[in-house]
């Protein structure tokens, strides 16, 4: 049975690192979660930050991300979060939602605002998104290599190679898992 992972509004915030790790969840090697309030921070950030996406394509990007992924809501989190301690009280909402969920790890950027000693108690890792990608590398490295192919196959606007997608992924905080991927691929893939 695969382990369970909380994905923090962080990594899910770039479109293509979230396009990866909702790939990742869809082959099972994870059961990736997360809460509407996760994806209500995800969402008003990319808002926020690009005026030219239409509020309703990112309302049909977050209904896909929920349909995609089967039970990937959590709910009934909010009674554990005012008992819960971190360095930002505003990411204690991440952690109740990995508590109820019984998941192991919580995938963030952010590793200095989920504690070790805190989050241990529950039996729950912070675990930033390059390190949980060269795990799941290790676990699965023609699956993760089929899914950056998939990737880089989708993409029509702007279209990109498979060694453009590691590049963008590179980009988005994945410099050790690209390392891997581009090794696996035995030289720097042009398809």
């Amino acid at each position: 049975m695969a382990f369970v992972v909380v994905y923090d509004a962080c990594v899910l915030f770039p479109a293509p690192l979230r396009d990866i790790l909702l790939r990742i969840a869809v082959t099972g090697l994870v059961r990736a979660r997360w809460s509407e309030r996760i994806l209500d921070e995800c969402f008003r950030n990319i808002l926020e930050q690009r005026a030219d996406l239409k509020p309703t394509a990112l309302m049909r990007t977050r209904e896909l991300m929920n349909r995609a992924i089967p039970d990937c809501l959590v709910k009934g989190f909010e009674d554990l979060i005012e008992g819960l301690n971190l360095p930002d009280a505003n990411d204690r909402h991440v952690l109740a939602a990995a508590i109820r969920t019984g998941a192991q790890v919580i995938v963030t950027f952010n590793l200095r605002d989920f504690p070790r000693e805190q989050l241990a108690p529950f039996g729950i890792e912070a675990v930033h998104p390059d390190d949980f990608v060269v795990d799941l590398i290790d676990l699965a490295p023609g699956v993760l290599t089929n899914l950056v192919v998939e990737q880089a196959a989708a993409l029509r606007n702007p279209p990109r190679t498979t060694a453009e997608m590691l590049d963008v992924l590179r980009d988005q905080g994945l410099p050790q898992a690209v390392a891997k991927l581009r090794a696996l691929f035995g030289q720097e893939p042009t398809w």
